[in-house]
């Protein structure tokens, strides 16, 4: 089974979901429409939605409240997505315009935050405590990941472990939700639950390794941003910390004059490259990404096997074969 097998197979739920944004950005306030509509359909993938409602099907929930919970977790998804557009700078999001170039970064923030409200007060409206828990566990980890991530900006001391916080915090822990939150409505077993939570967390931290690896091998037009962009905003991700660890000094000394420019040259980013690849920065990060990968599958073993756990595997599979 393809990704593309695996979103047939919800495609009714997803379009529920589609359809649900505009009613849910219903506002007075047209700006908020405005903004939140170019941003929620400008080209996203929809994974965190697909996650839990694939994992809907899979635990066997027959009710209604997985549709507004989808709905939620590609609006936390989004309102991070505006903010980390202003946090960095960035005039491109999916290959289209970003919300804070084409408004400003006010408008980017405040929509961002509007996103979040309106999230939570979907949340509540399903009537579950423990549910509502767990979105602002996740949100709090979220927050803390972009913090750390802000503090350990262009800092080549930064570790590997450093590194494997802020992703675990910053991008898995929606993922670990989203998978987490069927098996909550389905009132499957703790085991189970935790299966499904683990999955995920597995499947966000090989989709962030995947994502930093792309970010120096793949190309600005599939990317649909800057291929080295992480570089020049100073974001130090796990191919440059396993290139730095292994460098010369004077290779460090290239990375640390890359990392600390203001505008590093087209010629210093690929001398930057070619260390990373010289010492297997990608090649290192592909296998960590891969064990997770493996990880996430051993989860699904504790459910019986079925088209919706194919599915999941299949949506495992594309995390490493994706190109964007």
């Amino acid at each position: 089974m393809q990704i593309k097998d695996a979103f047939a197979l919800i495609q009714d739920d997803i379009k529920l979901v589609e359809e649900s944004f505009d009613e849910n950005l219903m506002t007075e306030v047209f700006h908020i429409s405005k903004v939140g509509k170019h941003i929620l359909t400008s080209g996203g993938k929809r994974f965190r939605p697909l996650i839990l409602l694939l994992a809907s099907r899979m635990t066997g929930y027959a009710g209604d409240k997985h549709i507004p919970l989808a709905i939620v977790m590609e609006f936390i998804h989004t309102a991070t997505l505006l903010h980390d557009d202003v946090v960095d700078s960035a005039g491109l999001r999916r290959g289209t315009p970003s919300a804070n170039a084409l408004w400003g970064n006010e408008s980017s923030v405040l929509v961002g935050d509007y996103l979040l409200s309106k999230a939570f007060s979907i949340a509540i409206d399903c009537g579950s405590l423990k549910i509502l828990k767990l979105l602002a566990e996740a949100t709090t980890l979220m927050a803390e990941g972009e913090v750390l991530q802000m503090i350990k900006h262009s800092d080549m001391q930064t570790t590997e472990e450093d590194y494997l916080t802020v992703i675990t915090n910053k991008t898995a822990a929606l993922f670990s939700i989203s998978a987490a939150i069927p098996a909550i409505l389905a009132d499957l077993t703790h085991e189970k639950e935790e299966a499904l939570a683990t999955y995920g967390m597995d499947l966000g931290i090989a989709f962030q390794l995947m994502d930093d690896c792309l970010d120096y091998t793949s190309k600005d037009d599939v990317l649909g941003k800057t291929v080295g962009s992480d570089l020049r905003e100073g974001k130090i991700t796990l191919p440059l910390i396993k290139a730095y660890r292994e460098a010369t000094q004077a290779e460090k000394a290239t990375i640390d004059e890359a990392v600390n420019s203001d505008g590093t040259s087209e010629a210093g980013l690929k001398e930057v490259f070619d260390i990373i690849k010289k010492h297997d920065g990608i090649g290192y990060t592909l296998e960590l990404a891969k064990e997770r990968i493996a990880r996430a599958k051993e989860c699904l073993e504790l459910f019986a096997p079925s088209v919706e756990r194919e599915a999941l595997t299949a949506v495992v599979d594309y995390v490493i074969d994706r190109e964007n």
